[in-house]
């Protein structure tokens, strides 16, 4: 049993899962945490480290339903993470999709069989979305039809993270990073069993009484999880506006469509955000995480804070204009720029893998995003800590555990069908050579710096 004063380490603790864990053990009064990560945060690896991510109330339903509405009320209580929620609503959008039309249907008579119907809006035709969207008045959406989902929005992910980080110093959480924060191996006991620390790149071995992984992306070349995790990535490309583009898009609802992708408004800088959706991608790569007696091939996410010049592939870049020429018809003819490929880890089932590994005690595992996590920065630590203290629900105990035995061939953790690989994909890789370990301080600091 793990007492206040207990010597916890978090693995990845500048990301996502990792940040939260770590800022709600220092709330629970722990003592003796300490993050590690290759990056200060917001970590250059983290998913979480991008300009905006979307938030919505509109699944009631389900476990996710029920932690929307959880993260929903933190987003808007908790002093740390209210300056960063924009409450603009949101469209959900669909056009030849009769499934997604139905499955949105479904939400809207969910959310009024719990007493929320003032929540939610059906937008049968173009002209019910544009009194709620007249920024699409040129927008070729004729067909469209969906819901306007009032208590939704945008967090300046970003801004979060470091907030995060700074509200972590603050509390006395102690921290390493670069090479001495970049997980090897774990160190173990005389057992085989026990986990006594970790031991970074550069040798440095840190003792604990528990660690808890949460490398969110990477998870899965670290240590084996035999299957249960893969890492995927997406994409994203950014257009620049003029100030008055910008004033006549402040605080407009999110738009998302599943056929086509989404987008949210642009920063005061005049920075706007395009997203095209698609299954995602992945890099098949032979590895040998921790506790694999042999190579294995899985996906391996490239650290685009790495590989700075890598891009998008030419669909991404395709998949993108043809969201912007869709709904910004006068915004086709500006350039794409900051393109990048963002990396996050799906379980098999859409559901966490957030248990002790029953092959080592004292490790804790934190993963599994399946797209999800981030909005649940205010809420996922608690979990974290629920289970570290024996406090979790059967139900959630149940549903989060090891479980490599329910996987079948074809699950993804998403709805979609199965995602390519990036080897089979043009245009995005513009630099084959890995950087060396001494450029990890200097890209973290050009990471901290980027602020849009």
């Amino acid at each position: 049993m793990v007492s206040k004063n207990s010597k916890i380490l978090v693995v990845g603790g500048a990301g996502t899962m990792g940040s939260s864990t770590a800022l709600h053990l220092a709330r629970r009064g722990y003592t003796d945490i300490r993050v590690l990560d290759m990056f200060q945060p917001p970590s250059g690896n983290s998913a979480g480290n991008d300009m905006n991510k979307l938030i919505s109330t509109q699944y009631v339903d389900g476990i996710w339903g029920r932690l929307a509405l959880e993260t929903w009320s933190e987003w808007n209580a908790d002093p740390l993470f209210k300056p960063f929620l924009h409450t603009v609503g949101r469209l959900d959008l669909a056009q030849h999709d009769e499934d997604r039309v139905s499955q949105l249907k479904k939400q809207l008579e969910a959310t009024k069989a719990i007493g929320r119907e003032d929540n939610m809006e059906w937008l049968s035709n173009k002209q019910d979305i544009l009194k709620k969207a007249p920024f699409l008045c040129e927008a070729d959406i004729e067909g469209w039809k969906g819901l306007w989902i009032r208590d939704s929005g945008w967090v300046a992910a970003r801004d979060a993270l470091t907030a995060v980080g700074a509200e972590l110093r603050k509390l006395g959480v102690k921290s390493a990073f670069g090479t001495a924060g970049t997980f090897k191996s774990l160190i173990l006991g005389e057992d085989g069993r026990t986990c006594l620390g970790v031991r970074a790149v550069d040798g440095t071995e840190w003792y604990a009484d528990t660690v808890i992984m949460a490398t969110g992306a990477w998870s899965p070349t670290l240590i084996d999880l035999e299957d249960q995790c893969i890492s995927k990535c997406w994409q994203f490309g950014h257009i620049q506006l003029t100030p008055e583009e910008v004033e006549s898009l402040r605080d407009t609802p999110t738009t998302y469509n599943m056929e086509l992708g989404f987008f949210m408004e642009p920063s005061p800088q005049g920075v706007m955000k395009f997203v095209n959706e698609f299954e995602g991608y992945t890099r098949m790569a032979t590895c040998r995480p921790f506790g694999s007696d042999k190579d294995i091939k899985i996906s391996v996410p490239r650290s685009h804070a790495l590989h700075p010049t890598d891009t998008i592939p030419e669909d991404g870049v395709k998949g993108i204009k043809k969201v912007i020429k869709t709904c910004f018809p006068n915004f086709a003819h500006k350039p794409l720029f900051d393109t990048a490929i963002c990396w996050c880890t799906d379980s098999y089932d859409g559901n966490w893998l957030l248990c002790e590994d029953p092959r080592y005690n004292g490790l804790i595992l934190a993963t599994g995003d399946c797209g999800h996590t981030f909005k649940m920065l205010p809420i996922v630590g608690k979990y974290v800590c629920d289970l570290l203290e024996n406090k979790l629900s059967d139900e959630d105990k149940n549903r989060w555990r090891w479980r490599p035995e329910g996987k079948k061939p074809n699950d993804t953790g998403r709805e979609g069908g199965q995602p390519q690989d990036l080897a089979d994909q043009k245009g995005w890789c513009h630099d084959d050579e890995i950087q060396s370990d001494s450029t990890i301080t200097a890209l973290a600091g050009r990471m901290n710096g980027h602020s849009i």
